[in-house]
């Protein structure tokens, strides 16, 4: 009898995929890659064509042993792994270090790990597909390359431990730009002027907003300009000057992608990218669910595509049906045009059986699985549902010259609603008193309600949409957003408070220097060009080495035209006059993870250190102590008194020595400009950079 060996990623897709296959099938796994280029050399052969240098990696010696014997007892081997570029790159080094012999071996790939997807693949197997695994090849020469030639200048200049990286330093530079556009940025002040009305025959008041002169919308800017439009409507008399009632839809969501399913979770479970990815790794590789035994509950959860096979979109859409009504479901399949970059073959995230409620799986699933689930089950279903439809009423109300506006939106029927509403979806407005009105209704002026208000500046990123911006870009690929994120908070070059992410000292230096010496690799369309070359390369347009004997000649140039700029600076520690009480010697600044603080020079006889304290040159506002550079437990920098916790002045923003003529108070530098810390005060002026720099 025939005996079959079926090599996987993981040991939780063996305990799964054993439980499909008869007694003639032997599933094993390799435990992720078995070969990669080397740790310790730059692994790449420049001389000979870039050829990489792959050597089995530390710790895998006895999987390959136990694979090899498992190889020898095997009538034909079948390769098992993701469905995606890195999937095909395990399968063909598997092939390389098990000497697979080509007549033996075949590949298979399935998108959800169910009985009837996994014997599927086994009848359709294939080869190798080598576009896949050039694309990945590439990408791997190319990250190596970057990170193996750059970071030891990031050594040089900072600390030893840094690190450079193709997409990371592109994610830390979007960072870096929003803080300088957030450091930057002026309030404006606006102001929003509500009335009170009462409206002859009906109980409750009406509240409208001003909207502006006629059909023209204009900003209230300024208390004057307020007083202004109040000393002509406080004398007029409101009247109706228009009605609109129109019907509008809402319509369903498209199922999750990996950035999208990222950024919902985010947003709804408060998950940080990589604790999504790791929860559905384990929803795809199966949970054993009670009186089914071990089964895969997603479909594959790295893709770009929205696309969801026929029979999933069927089955979907009679479910709705029978649960919901049938005026429920789409009358057909969701679909959208995907983007030029998009990998087609895979389908959207959504669950393998679309009647395996997430209520029915709640005994078998963790609190997190399940509420992933959840939000994966509702927005597949919503997906194949009808539009939301809603009917909205607009009314334009004439004071004088002065035009204010109500509206209101009444839903006619929930639709995809019924199941899945998005975690930042706003609160559809219900003043319930609009749909009684008409053109005849009678109104009077009960009171004005005027609001000061300014205009904030850009949200600092979060995980959530630092991956939509970085999706938008075409920076990275559904597999890497997770792993880019992780890198940049755990070298520390990002900290997370909150939601929010900031950029920290060492952050900021590392960004300074590859902006300055390597700006290509730190642009966006640089790197999204390269995204779309390796897309190139797994569609066997362009051969791989092609696009590293591009890269290669001009990153060299650059590093040591970055090394000889580095060969002129001698870097020493800076000496302080802060004498070390343990052993009288003059401290020094050094690089730490959380950027710079004071170390004693005698390490490691004495390993005295404390914080560095850096003066800006600047009195306190509040009692004229020094204002010196500090750093959050997390490593972001705010300015501080130096007499704290005595004072308490803090300020995220630089303050100037400067006052404000207007109103005494202390002025902060925003960019290129001087600003009243006082927001009500609004005193803006440019800032005499050279001066400030000679305070």
């Amino acid at each position: 009898m025939a005996h079959y060996l079926v090599i996987v990623e993981s040991p939780a897709k063996v305990k799964t995929i054993k439980k499909f296959l008869g007694s003639s099938y032997t599933v094993a796994a390799s435990q992720g890659h078995v070969r990669d280029l080397p740790k310790s050399t730059f692994g790449i052969d420049i001389e000979n064509d870039y050829e990489p240098k792959y050597i089995t990696i530390r710790g895998k010696g006895d999987i390959l042993a136990g694979l090899r014997k498992e190889v020898k007892k095997a009538d034909k081997v079948y390769l098992a792994t993701d469905p995606d570029r890195e999937g095909e790159a395990i399968s063909w080094h598997l092939a390389a270090a098990l000497k697979l012999d080509e007549k033996k071996m075949r590949r298979i790939t399935f998108n959800e790990i169910t009985k009837n997807a996994v014997k599927a693949s086994l009848k359709n197997p294939r080869d190798i597909d080598m576009g896949l695994v050039d694309a990945q090849q590439a990408r791997r020469v190319l990250d190596r390359m970057v990170g193996y030639l750059i970071s030891p200048l990031l050594w040089a200049k900072v600390k030893r431990g840094l690190s450079a990286g193709r997409v990371q330093s592109v994610a830390l530079r979007l960072v870096a730009d929003r803080e300088d556009e957030i450091n930057a940025f002026i309030p404006e002040e606006y102001w929003t002027l509500d009335a009170v009305l009462n409206v002859k025959g009906e109980k409750r008041p009406l509240t409208a907003r001003f909207y502006g002169t006629g059909s023209k919308k204009m900003t209230i800017h300024s208390r004057e300009e307020m007083d202004e439009i109040l000393r002509t409507v406080e004398k007029a008399d409101f009247k109706i000057t228009d009605i609109k009632t129109t019907e509008r839809i809402r319509k369903a969501p498209l199922p999750f992608t990996t950035s999208t399913m990222q950024q919902e979770a985010a947003k709804a479970l408060n998950f940080g990218t990589q604790k999504t990815m790791r929860i559905a790794q384990q929803l795809y590789e199966g949970i054993d669910i009670k009186g089914n035994g071990t089964v895969g509950v997603i479909t594959y959860l790295r893709t770009d595509s929205t696309r969801v096979a026929d029979e999933a979109d069927q089955s979907a859409r009679e479910y709705i049906s029978s649960v919901y009504g049938s005026e429920y479901a789409a009358p057909k399949s969701a679909a959208k045009e995907n983007g030029k970059n998009v990998q087609d073959a895979h389908e959207a995230i959504r669950p393998t059986d679309i009647t395996r409620t997430p209520a029915s799986l709640k005994d078998s699933l963790t609190r997190d699985q399940f509420r992933l689930y959840q939000l994966i089950w509702r927005r597949f279903t919503a997906s194949r549902m009808q539009p939301a439809r809603y009917e909205t009423t607009a009314v334009k109300i004439g004071a004088d010259q002065y035009t204010f506006s109500v509206a209101t939106s009444r839903q006619l029927f929930d639709g995809f609603r019924s199941v899945y509403t998005e975690a930042d979806e706003e609160k559809e407005e219900s003043n319930v008193l609009v749909g009684h009105l008409s053109m005849d209704s009678l109104l009077s002026r009960e009171s004005f309600d005027t609001k000061q208000h300014f205009t904030q500046p850009p949200a600092h990123y979060t995980e959530a949409t630092l991956v939509k911006t970085m999706e938008e870009l075409g920076i990275g690929r559904p597999s890497t957003y997770a792993p880019t994120i992780a890198i940049i908070l755990g070298r520390r070059y990002v900290t997370k408070e909150g939601r929010n992410l900031y950029m920290t000292e060492i952050g900021e230096v590392v960004n300074n220097m590859m902006k300055q010496s390597f700006p290509s690799i730190v642009d966006a369309n640089f790197t999204a060009n390269m995204e779309g070359l390796l897309d190139m390369v797994e569609e066997g347009k362009v051969p791989w080495k092609e696009v590293i004997r591009n890269f290669y000649p001009d990153l060299k140039e650059a590093v040591d035209k970055a090394e000889k700029e580095l060969e002129s600076v001698t870097i020493e520690d800076e000496v302080t006059d802060v004498i070390c009480e343990e052993c009288g010697r003059n401290m020094v600044i050094k690089y730490g993870p959380h950027g710079k603080f004071l170390a004693c020079p005698g390490f490691p006889e004495c390993r005295n250190t404390k914080p560095y304290l850096e003066k800006i040159g600047v009195p306190c506002p509040k009692c004229g102590r020094d204002v010196v550079i500090r750093m959050t437990k997390k490593g972001r920098r705010y300015y501080g008194c130096e007499n704290n916790p005595e004072c308490d002045f803090m300020s995220w923003q630089k303050p100037s020595k400067e006052k404000c003529p207007e109103c005494g108070g202390y002025m902060l530098e925003k960019g290129s400009k001087l600003v009243c810390a006082d927001e009500t005060c609004g005193y803006v002026t440019k800032l005499n950079r050279e001066k400030s720099e000679k305070e």
